[in-house]
């Protein structure tokens, strides 16, 4: 069998929770400011931060919601995200993080299916949050603007938790096909992946970034909050992308390093407002969470004149299988093997092949998930009897190690980065009155890179305008089909397979 490797050494396997890894980093200099906040400039330092961490820690165990409890939270970046995440993981519980953007409809699902018995958000959304609690089993709220009362007396040392099965996080991701199913991320798999991407990702020591990748998700998670604090660096924390400000936060604070998405790759390489700021301390930009091409990433490089680079990963890899830097960049790629992980590319038939061959992409280490919550099968149709995770993506390695991504077997449209799931916009179509048959596909968009266009077969009567206003209560903004086209039958296999490929050759014809 050919297997692909890392070039780099494996890294030591640390008996620590990712909290107690946040602790060791921050305690070295404890009157560092860590986390600023954007919008209002309030800093914590590593201090305060580890302060609120140990008291809301003890506050929620006071609460009843401590060790083996399911915590929610749904709120945009804010160094108190970082607070009751941590808090959760020192407590000894499990939490499970949400896009503040979801419709009640969405928030309900993921309570449910979690399990969450309380449920962190802003005041802007405390209105969906509650309409999503109804009946669910999660029976209590906090508004975060007031998550002083909640703060009880600090609990002095880690809750003990088996590192190894513990689940500590719950992300949901729709992973190689299919709903958004909760993935189960232990300590172990956090942590070694922060010391997997150190090994790879060049972080120097009190450097700010500007952490616009939303916290919820896991590149924001675990790349960004975790890795990012644990290495000693500082973060600018931004609810929302908003290209002037986080231009503005470049050339105030000479941020030297950027963990982007394409879309923000395209408009740093095209949007005339980049002219307007000083961003000559960027020297290395980073792009993930969805395929960036070679041209766009010379474009960019070419533009802000800093070394464009690309990482990949899926939320089951904790999330980080391979990154690029400055030493061995290569546009196209999205670097090599990290360390501690195996790789092999399949033909359809479950073959290994070698060099420059494409296939599917596989991979075992000691980031891959602990499956899928509540959901045997579909953990068995991603991990193999062998432990090898089949990522639904195809690729190949060059000579050096470098892997490219080629294309999807799976069917997941890539919204800025934001995975959606057509089965789930097309049960969500065929509930409306009316709609007798759908299928969702992803189109190219400039500005997102992909945007999900629907095909559907209507009754007598019913009109798309109504469609629309139905989706837009039901699914999240980036989830909503930016375009709807009637069709007769929509294709299907003779198994009664949705035949999306016919679907994206009718678009790219015209027809």
């Amino acid at each position: 069998m050919t297997l692909f490797t890392s070039p780099l050494p494996d890294v030591a396997i640390r008996d620590v929770t990712i909290t107690q890894a946040l602790f060791e980093a921050l305690a070295k200099a404890p009157k560092r400011v860590v986390l600023i906040d954007g919008p209002t400039g309030r800093q914590w330092t590593g201090a305060e931060v580890i302060a609120a961490v140990k008291s809301l820690a003890g506050g929620l165990t006071a609460r009843g919601f401590g060790a083996g409890h399911r915590v929610a939270l749904m709120a945009p970046n804010s160094p108190e995200f970082a607070v009751i995440f941590h808090a959760v993981g020192w407590a000894g519980g499990t939490l499970t993080t949400l896009n503040p953007t979801y419709t009640a409809a969405e928030v309900r699902h993921q309570l449910q299916d979690s399990a969450a018995e309380v449920l962190f958000t802003i005041a802007a959304f405390e209105a969906t949050a509650r309409e999503g609690m109804q009946g669910t089993g999660c029976r209590e709220l906090v508004v975060i603007e007031e998550i002083a009362a909640w703060m009880g007396p600090a609990m002095a040392a880690q809750v003990p938790v088996d590192l190894d099965r513990h689940v500590f996080v719950l992300p949901y991701s729709s992973g190689t096909t299919g709903l958004p199913k909760g993935v189960m991320l232990s300590h172990r798999n956090l942590v070694v992946n922060v010391d997997q991407g150190l090994a790879v990702i060049k972080i120097l020591p009190d450097e700010t970034l500007v952490a616009f990748l939303p916290f919820f998700h896991i590149y924001g998670m675990n790349v960004m909050l975790n890795t990012h604090l644990i290495a000693g660096a500082r973060l600018i924390c931004m609810p929302r992308f908003d290209l002037a400000a986080f231009l503005g936060f470049v050339q105030e604070y000479r941020v030297r390093m950027v963990m982007a998405v394409p879309p923000v790759t395209n408009a740093m390489a095209k949007h005339p407002l980049v002219d307007q700021y000083d961003v000559s301390s960027l020297k290395v930009f980073v792009s993930a969470a969805a395929p960036l091409g070679a041209e766009l990433s010379n474009a960019c490089a070419a533009r802000i004149g800093a070394m464009t680079m690309q990482g990949y990963g899926m939320t089951e890899l904790s999330p980080i299988s391979h990154f690029s830097n400055e030493a061995h960049a290569v546009p196209g790629s999205v670097g090599v093997t990290v360390p501690n992980t195996q790789c092999k590319i399949v033909d359809p038939e479950g073959r290994a092949l070698g060099v420059d061959a494409e296939g599917e992409l596989c991979i075992k280490g000691p980031q891959v998930m602990l499956g899928y919550l509540n959901n045997p099968e579909a953990t068995a149709r991603t991990i193999d009897a062998e432990g090898w995770l089949h990522t639904g993506d195809i690729a190949c390695f060059d000579e050096a190690g470098q892997l490219f991504i080629r294309d999807r077997l799976k069917e997941l449209i890539k919204v800025k980065g934001f995975q959606v799931a057509p089965a789930e916009v097309e049960a969500v179509l065929q509930s409306f009155p009316g709609v007798q048959d759908a299928a969702v596909i992803g189109v190219p968009d400039d500005e997102a890179g992909e945007v999900p266009m629907a095909f559907v077969v209507l009754a007598e009567g019913v009109q798309v305008a109504d469609i629309f206003a139905f989706l837009a209560k039901e699914l999240s903004h980036y989830k909503q089909p930016k375009h709807i086209e009637v069709i007769d039958a929509v294709p299907k296999s003779a198994s009664g397979k949705i035949l999306r490929r016919l679907l994206k050759d009718r678009v790219a014809k015209g027809v």
